[in-house]
């Protein structure tokens, strides 16, 4: 183990950071097989073990899946770069969907969490909003925190309340086209 000096953070040792992944798995597993309880944070000891509580527990869980939506955020950015006719909030409306959609028991964990310990994953759960507010082109990054933060969780209320599209948004050209040749 690192050793602890003022004003230093203790560093997490690789068998430190499987445990915690372990127990997160764990958690996750033993969530999807009780769908109705809440955090089984007591009953599976694995968590007890390496987390001081429900709320450490709970911002390791929503680190996770910012991780994975980090991820597909940037591939819904790249493809859009690549793409000019992939609309910005289209794209990244659906990695959001699609990563909950991929990980649906991390997703209700981490909003079971967001309303049990809102104050805890207040400063994540906001920086979540702003990540997908900037990445969908709603806000830029000069305008206020504030403002950003707002922003993205109107849209997150909006992919949310939104029903999911299996056909992506086509061009009108594209439309057009298809019509023509289908009349053809």
């Amino acid at each position: 183990m690192a050793e602890v000096t003022e004003g230093s953070q203790e560093a997490m040792s690789w068998n430190d950071y499987y445990r915690r992944r372990d127990a997160m798995d764990a958690i996750v597993d033993y969530a999807e097989n009780n769908p109705t309880g809440a955090l089984p944070f007591a009953e599976v000891p694995e968590a007890v073990e390496v987390f001081t509580g429900p709320e450490e527990l709970l911002l390791a869980l929503h680190y996770k899946w910012t991780l994975k939506l980090t991820g597909r955020l940037g591939l819904a950015q790249a493809e859009a770069e690549r793409d000019p006719s992939i609309d910005l909030v289209d794209a990244v409306s659906r990695a959001w969907r699609t990563t909950a959609t991929g990980f649906p028991v991390l997703r209700r964990l981490v909003d079971q969490g967001i309303a049990a310990y809102p104050s805890a994953l207040r400063p994540g759960v906001e920086s979540e909003y702003r990540m997908l507010a900037l990445a969908a082109g709603l806000a830029e990054p000069h305008e206020t925190r504030d403002e950003i933060t707002r922003v993205g969780a109107a849209f997150v209320a909006l992919v949310r309340s939104a029903s999911d599209r299996t056909e992506r948004r086509r061009h009108p050209v594209e439309q057009l086209f298809r019509r023509l040749v289908a009349s053809a």
